[in-house]
């Protein structure tokens, strides 16, 4: 590359992931070849307003975000409908957005969406993708479409959920343990383990806090959770398969786990399975990822029962960077490393911008309009 890639990373986002994002974006910068990319970064505050880089730097090197963004909210004319991504003309030149925010707006399609509007090459799904692999309850009819074991669930929704009890959804799932979800939300928030009504009722509530739609999934037996990771457009290849042993005293894979505390977890890199395993969770990965339209990177978490059946549990479309993340510890120990990985995925976001590019739109004149005889079978009015 003759010239320096001018690439604009946005990170933190109004999701509950916030902070998870600020981690990952660290990683990512830190890890980037500062002789290819000049890198600005971008703040997006709490309240969904894109902060210019001098704000969005301060809060990038560790002060205090919430007075800063505070000041910051002063200066911009929040009554212009351009106001939250006014700052992004903060700079002369983007030739590729680098979205570094989890949950809303990140992996929901939204972001996405605007590039597409900007016309600037992006890094990983497009807006569809993203928005069908963010919604629990789409993922899922796409993986019974395309015969990708995934567990059973139950959706429920504000107008339908007084018609089920613990007891009931215990009979139609056949497992008394049972995960309640909300459907778009990741990171393990907005889902509850529940055993008993009581449990159930809490993790009902909580799970709509966050959306109307939220599924409850049979839980399986005696489960491990194991990850894949996903890179590439139109041919893409697995990681080694990763995994995660809790200590004793956790009974899942948690927020608490994932992002807070992880000194009592024993991360398995490669995790340890049969070669028949092996291919098959390969083989379910990558026929979720072209069954949902997924390019550039995704991880892919699975859970295994007693039995060693793996059942695909859901897609992550940015998955996180931080230190306890598994998508670029699962490439490391593929023989990636991690300035390259981040390499791999611009080039793959770049690529999949000049393929879309290629693509053929007509305009036709429709020319004068001919309205031929209108003929009503009821009466209506003139």
């Amino acid at each position: 590359m003759s010239e320096k890639l001018n690439v604009a990373m946005l990170f933190g986002g109004n999701s509950s992931e916030h902070d998870v994002s600020k981690r990952s974006a660290h990683n990512i910068y830190d890890a980037m070849d500062k002789e290819k990319y000049n890198v600005t970064i971008f703040l997006i505050s709490k309240a969904g307003y894109i902060m210019n880089p001098e704000v969005s730097w301060r809060v990038f090197e560790g002060e205090n975000e919430d007075p800063i963004v505070a000041e910051a909210m002063k200066d911009l004319d929040t009554t212009s409908p351009l106001a939250p991504i006014i700052n992004l003309g903060k700079v002369d030149q983007i030739d590729l957005f680098y979205p570094v925010v989890h949950g809303n707006l990140g992996e929901d399609g939204t972001l996405q969406a605007l590039f597409r509007l900007l016309q600037k090459p992006y890094i990983g799904a497009g807006t569809a993708a993203s928005a069908m692999s963010f919604d629990k309850d789409l993922t899922k009819r796409i993986l019974d479409h395309a015969g990708v074991r995934n567990t059973k669930y139950v959706l429920l929704t504000d107008l339908n959920s007084q018609e089920y009890s613990y007891e009931k959804l215990v009979a139609e799932l056949g497992t008394d343990v049972l995960f309640v979800k909300a459907a778009k939300q990741g990171s393990s928030v907005g889902t509850a383990r529940v055993t008993n009504e009581a449990e159930y009722q809490q993790g009902l509530k909580e799970a709509f806090q966050y959306d109307y739609k939220v599924l409850v999934e049979a839980g399986l037996k005696r489960p491990r959770e194991v990850f894949i990771s996903v890179l590439g457009n139109e041919h893409p290849r697995v990681s080694k398969i990763g995994g995660i042993v809790l200590p004793e005293n956790e009974e899942w894979y948690d927020y608490n786990n994932k992002f807070v505390d992880a000194s009592g977890m024993v991360f398995e890199l490669p995790a340890e399975l049969p070669e028949a395993t092996v291919k098959e969770i390969e083989m379910m990965a990558l026929k979720a990822y072209r069954a949902l339209g997924l390019v550039g990177l995704t991880r892919m978490d699975f859970m295994l029962d007693e039995d060693g059946t793996p059942y695909l549990g859901e897609p992550n479309t940015l998955p996180g960077f931080t230190n306890i993340s598994l998508y670029p510890q699962m490439w490391q120990v593929s023989g990636i490393s991690y300035s390259e990985l981040i390499d791999e995925i611009i080039n793959y976001g770049l690529a999949e911008f000049k393929r879309n590019a290629a693509l053929s739109y007509d305009f036709v004149s429709l020319g004068e309009e001919h309205v031929g005889e209108k003929k009503y079978n009821a009466d209506v009015k003139e």
